[in-house]
């Protein structure tokens, strides 16, 4: 392995080597470890509540080293950057696991500065898109294969409102009303809430499974189901005919009780893909005064907050934005703000 390249080239110049510069993939992977070193160092890994040194936490025996890497830099991290780390001595150590993922394509084209295909995250958060609308649909497409990954608008567009918007959000803005305006915001279970756990601990064991598989399509299709199978409850209960009869309100607080304790089964599945969606859910319905964990799905809400709109539809008007070249006077990225190789890179 050559690890020195001759100028002009950027990089590290090697000592007492005119003209010679370290090869970039000999010093880039130590800058993974060298920021975690100055991290520890600089005494913010302290202030989070790690009090170990970077060599300490290095050595631990609890201590996984996990890389996620694309498909283009296999070569380097399975042999060169694991031979460094093997031969450097304690308490350097190959890594635990590493996983590899494809390409993203956009609509079948791969990804091109020069061709102008492509997607900009920075001009994607300036004409205010969500940045939970891409996460949800990457991991709904994304499996442990080493296989290229398409973005494609339509899809995207579809994908989201049918699923987040359409499934999930919907069922907390459709419940929770009727709990604030007939309950007070309380929230009981006159049918009791056996079922309702049996339910939801089977639905934690298979997304907890295909999350560990870092198969998240999977994932996602599971908690999508579940989303289905409330949905499908709460109309066949129809609560917006028992709020019209005094006489049906165990049945209708049952129904709408069934309905949160399944949203926030939700959201607990989803928190690892929509962790800023699920913190508000947490403290604006729940009431909580912390984020939830992957527990509280088993303990069924007893209260909540009135209803806040959580999440907005994707409007097709943004993606036009998106993928006009920035700076294009005919783009109204106001209107869209306002509907809410070898080397490494």
């Amino acid at each position: 392995w050559d690890i020195s390249r001759d100028a002009p080239y950027f990089g590290i110049p090697i000592p007492d080597a005119p003209g010679k510069f370290f090869y970039v993939w000999l010093d880039a992977p130590i800058g993974y470890l060298a920021s975690l070193k100055s991290y520890i160092d600089s005494g913010k890994a302290r202030a989070n509540g790690e009090t170990r040194t970077f060599a300490e936490l290095l050595a631990a025996a609890d201590t996984r080293q996990v890389h996620f890497i694309g498909k283009d830099i296999i070569y380097f991290h399975t042999l060169f950057w694991p031979a460094m780390l093997r031969f450097a001595g304690s308490p350097y150590r190959v890594p635990d696991n590493v996983h590899v993922h494809g390409f993203i394509t956009v609509s079948g084209e791969k990804m091109s500065k020069s061709r102008g295909t492509g997607i900009s995250p920075l001009r994607y958060l300036q004409i205010g898109m969500n940045p939970e609308w891409l996460r949800y649909y990457l991991a709904a497409k994304l499996s442990a294969n080493v296989e290229d990954l398409d973005f494609n608008p339509d899809d995207f567009v579809a994908r989201v409102n049918s699923d987040l918007i359409g499934k999930y959000v919907n069922i907390a803005s459709r419940a929770a009303t009727f709990v604030t305006r007939y309950f007070d915001g309380s929230i009981d279970y006159p049918a009791g809430t056996g079922e309702l756990l049996e339910a939801a601990r089977e639905v934690l064991e298979s997304v907890r499974e295909s999350y560990a598989a870092r198969e998240f399509a999977r994932a996602m299709r599971q908690i999508m189901t579940f989303a289905d199978r409330l949905n499908q409850d709460f109309d066949a209960r129809q609560p917006w005919m028992l709020a019209k009869d005094p006489t049906q309100r165990a049945a209708l607080q049952d129904s709408c009780a069934r309905a949160l304790y399944g949203f926030k089964v939700l959201t607990c599945l989803l928190a690892p893909v929509l962790p800023a969606l699920a913190e508000r859910v947490a403290r604006e319905l729940f009431g909580l005064e912390r984020s939830l964990t992957w527990n509280d799905a088993l303990e069924p809400p007893r209260r909540i907050h009135p209803y806040r709109h959580l999440m907005t539809r994707i409007d097709p008007k943004q993606l036009d934005a998106l993928f006009e070249p920035a700076g294009d006077p005919s783009v109204d990225t106001k209107t869209a703000t306002q509907t809410r190789s070898e080397e490494p890179r």
